[in-house]
């Protein structure tokens, strides 16, 4: 494999991440032990203002023996934050990987693009002859329809949660379907609460997030309707301070179990239950290693399953628009692509084969769970 790299692109050999874990850790322990509250400080990474390339760049071209397709396809894509995050965006990050590896095409990305240059960025790249190019964030859709429109030839991938009207001949869309696993993870922790009070900590107040509550609420009225859930958002996905003042409030009020759908600010929650009996979950990728006391599961996602099916329509099928919603299913299973880490941790070992259950239960479709953003 040959790699060119264009301003912060990092080689392959970043994916494990351990030194983004250090860094992380490092980074938000300073900060968090050099502040109480308030606003954290916050680094921008200012896009680049060539016109030959976007920003933040890595293109990695891969060798098969595969005969070449009819067509040529090269894939692009932009991440709101960096790939060094060990989480939404890292998971994005080994997607483009393992998509030139498997069909031999060249791949680029972007990282920390603002909303506001995603249009911009998007048209470089179009101009550099990339012919896919996947937005990894709901915030960047808008841009990408509007581009879509204008290039009816550009193949373009976007992230909702749910089937969209009047989509595009050109248009993938992957449903992320957040609620089903908070649905098991509500129902995780009616389990093994003992203060009969569950807390979700959100990022921002936006429609996944709603439904994601409903989830729990929908679990907790099936497995233990006595409980009481909480929700609070931080406003930030990435603000540790923030979280960790929060989630102490929430740990004062009695709860006992916290389910987190926020990103970096995890670390502000990992601070606030140290040394406390407070259980949580996270999502997207394993963090038992912050937490190894408090940590029951994540709710795991895998790009890489979404991206590698929709490939394979467009360059096997010439399938230029579709919807693909990412497979809940148990770890192992080739085409699931998010679900519950087993096994659990810091819980009884029985509760193992009660997730396995309701996952079973989920595949079958004896139970759905929808994507409801009525407000609680």
């Amino acid at each position: 494999m040959e790699s060119s790299h264009t301003n912060r692109g990092i080689s392959t050999s970043a994916i494990i991440g351990i030194v983004v874990v250090i860094l992380v850790i490092a980074i938000a322990g300073a900060y968090l032990a050099t502040r109480g509250g308030g606003a954290p400080a916050t680094t921008t990474a200012s896009p680049s203002t060539t016109t030959t390339a976007p920003a933040t760049t890595t293109t990695t071209t891969t060798t098969t023996t595969q005969p070449p397709a009819s067509k040529q396809y090269k894939l692009a894509a932009i991440f709101p934050g960096s790939v060094q995050d060990a989480d939404f965006n890292t998971l994005g990050y080994l997607a483009v990987v393992k998509a030139g590896s498997t069909y031999g095409i060249t791949t680029s990305y972007s990282d920390n693009v603002a909303v506001p240059d995603a249009a911009r960025v998007l048209t470089e790249y179009i101009n550099l002859g990339y012919n896919i190019l996947w937005v990894h964030g709901a915030q960047f859709n808008t841009a990408a329809l509007q581009l879509a429109a204008q290039y009816p030839n550009v193949i373009f991938i976007v992230e909702t949660d749910g089937p969209m009207a009047n989509q595009s001949k050109n248009v993938w869309n992957i449903d992320r379907n957040f609620p089903t696993g908070f649905y098991v993870l509500g129902a995780i922790a009616s389990q093994v609460t003992k203060t009969g009070k569950i807390g979700y900590l959100g990022g921002q107040d936006l429609p996944f997030s709603i439904a994601e509550v409903n989830a729990v609420l929908m679990a907790v009225k099936t497995y233990n309707s006595s409980v009481q859930v909480i929700a609070n958002w931080v406003g930030d996905f990435n603000d540790p301070v923030k979280t960790r003042s929060i989630a102490q409030s929430m740990i004062s009020s009695g709860v006992d179990v916290i389910l987190s759908s926020v990103n970096l600010g995890n670390y502000g929650l990992f601070e606030a239950v140290k040394n406390t009996s407070v259980l949580v979950t996270v999502k997207y990728t394993d963090k038992s290693s912050f937490a190894p006391n408090n940590y029951i599961t994540s709710y795991i996602q895998d790009y890489s399953v979404a991206l590698n099916y929709i490939l394979g329509k467009i360059i096997n099928n010439n399938q230029t628009s579709g919807y693909y919603k990412m497979q809940f299913g148990l770890p192992g299973d080739p085409n699931t692509a998010c679900y519950i880490e087993l096994p659990l941790k810091n819980v009884p070992a029985s509760l193992n084969s009660f997730v396995q259950n309701i996952t079973s239960k989920i595949i079958s479709g004896e139970i759905v769970v929808p994507f409801n953003t009525t407000r609680p």
